[in-house]
C-alpha cells in the first residue's frame, strides 16, 4: 500500500476516534452506507499488494545472478538496481515494478525476464491492524488476521467493563475517503447469543465501546 493510502487511512482513523470520543451518541450511517461497507471482503484491504516504504522485495533477473539481489523500498519510496539506478517502487504492484526494470535493462540485456515478490510486508503494519477502544478493560491494537470477528477482539481486549453500555457499541469502517458507523449489539452477543452483528473485520476496522451515562 502506498504511503499516500496509508497516510489518508491513519488520517481517517484519528478522525473517527476523535468523534466518538467527543460525542456522547454517536449516530449509525445510512443503511445504504453499512450495506456498502458490510459488502467489502474482509481477508484484506486491498485487491492486490502495492508496495511501500520499509517493504523487502526480491528482484530476480532470469539467468543474471548479478542483477537479482533482496533490496528494501527507502523512505523516499524508491530501490536502487545495477545499470538502472534508482526506481519509483511506492504505489506499485510487485508485477509492475517488475515491467518497470525490464524496460529499464533492456538497454542493456536482450529480452530480460524479471520477477519481483514481497518478502517483508512492513508498509502494512499500521494499515492493517484493527483496533478497540473504550469501556474495555485493555484498549489494544493487533494485527488483522483473516476470519477475525467483533466478538474475537473484545476477548482480546478482556472484555467490556461493567460500565459498559453494550448495544451501543460501533464498528468504524473505511470505505473509499468515508468513514462508514455501523451498530453493533454487544449486549446481544455476549448475553443472548445473538450473533447477527458479530461481524467479520476488515484491515483498519475500529470497535468502540461507550461508557454508560449516570
Amino acid at each position: 500500500m502506498s504511503s499516500k493510502y496509508s497516510l489518508r487511512g491513519l488520517l481517517l482513523s484519528l478522525t473517527a476516534v476523535a468523534f466518538f470520543a467527543g460525542c456522547a451518541g454517536p449516530q449509525p450511517s445510512s443503511q445504504d452506507a453499512i450495506n456498502e461497507a458490510l459488502s467489502l471482503q474482509t481477508s484484506t484491504s486491498v485487491d492486490e499488494y502495492v508496495l511501500g516504504p520499509t517493504d523487502v522485495i526480491q528482484i530476480s533477473v532470469w539467468r543474471n545472478a548479478d542483477l537479482s539481489m533482496s533490496v528494501p523500498v527507502r523512505p523516499d519510496g524508491r530501490v536502487s538496481m545495477p545499470l538502472i539506478g534508482d526506481i519509483n517502487a511506492t504505489g506499485k504492484t510487485p508485477e509492475q515494478l517488475a515491467n518497470e526494470i525490464e524496460e529499464g535493462l533492456t538497454n542493456y540485456i536482450r529480452e530480460p525476464k524479471v520477477t519481483v515478490v514481497v518478502t517483508s510486508m512492513g508498509s502494512h503494519e499500521f494499515s492493517d491492524r484493527v483496533r478497540v477502544t473504550g469501556a474495555v478493560n485493555q484498549s489494544i491494537s493487533v494485527a488483522h488476521r483473516s476470519g477475525m470477528t467483533v466478538l474475537d477482539m473484545v476477548l482480546s481486549a478482556g472484555g467490556a467493563t461493567p460500565f459498559a453500555k453494550l448495544n451501543d457499541s460501533m464498528l468504524y469502517r473505511s470505505v473509499g475517503n468515508k468513514m462508514v458507523a455501523i451498530p453493533v449489539r454487544l449486549d446481544d452477543i455476549l448475553n443472548k447469543g445473538d450473533v447477527s452483528t458479530n461481524y467479520r473485520l476488515r484491515p483498519g476496522d475500529i470497535l468502540t465501546v461507550p461508557e454508560r451515562n449516570f
